[in-house]
């Protein structure tokens, strides 16, 4: 079984703001395979998906960004998930907005929902990131981050989602070395 997390923070007052670009790719994905989220055994919403002869587990969150480990992490055991089968969808500022970014590990680069999993995870398990720009540095990165997009960047940001979702499908698939062959590319994500 695979695990992929799609980060964000619930309620509808946080729908279309940047920090809620990983929860927009996870529900892609569910609509592209007609999927329909149920309750886990977690503070989160869960969508199986069968992936070939695998499961992949697609996962929101509902524990608010900035602790988002637990529900991961206990999703992970629940479900005896091995790290090296578990993605994580998120946000990043330092991205240009629209590029993507896959690794299979790192540091949490400021961003708080993934030092929440690595507390609780540790630092080796794959993160998809998808660039949501910086924006003004006069605005506090808080407003910055649960602020909408801007007219002139939905539709960047719309196919960086699309995109984002083919990375996740290309990754349930065909492992985490071929996807970043593919969507690290910087052409294809300009």
């Amino acid at each position: 079984m695979k695990l992929v997390a799609g980060l964000g923070n619930p309620g509808g007052q946080y729908r279309g703001t940047r920090h809620n670009v990983g929860f927009e790719v996870i529900d892609l994905v569910a609509r592209r395979h007609g999927l329909i989220f149920d309750g886990a055994p977690a503070e989160a919403l869960q969508a199986k998906w069968r992936q070939g002869g695998d499961t992949v587990l697609l996962v929101k969150p509902l524990t608010f960004m900035n602790v988002s480990g637990e529900a991961v992490g206990t999703l992970s055991r629940f479900y005896k998930i091995e790290l090296s089968d578990v993605l994580i969808v998120c946000d990043d500022v330092y991205l240009d907005l629209g590029r993507l970014r896959l690794r299979g590990s790192g540091g949490e680069g400021g961003h708080n929902g993934l030092r929440s999993i690595a507390d609780v995870l540790g630092s080796e398990y794959a993160r998809l990131r998808i660039g949501v720009g910086r924006g003004d540095t006069r605005r506090e990165l808080g407003d910055h981050v649960l602020g909408r997009f801007e007219p002139d960047e939905l539709a960047g940001i719309e196919a960086a989602v699309a995109r984002a979702a083919d990375a996740v499908e290309s990754w349930a698939s065909d492992g985490l070395v071929k996807t970043m062959n593919v969507f690290n590319r910087s052409d294809d994500n300009e």
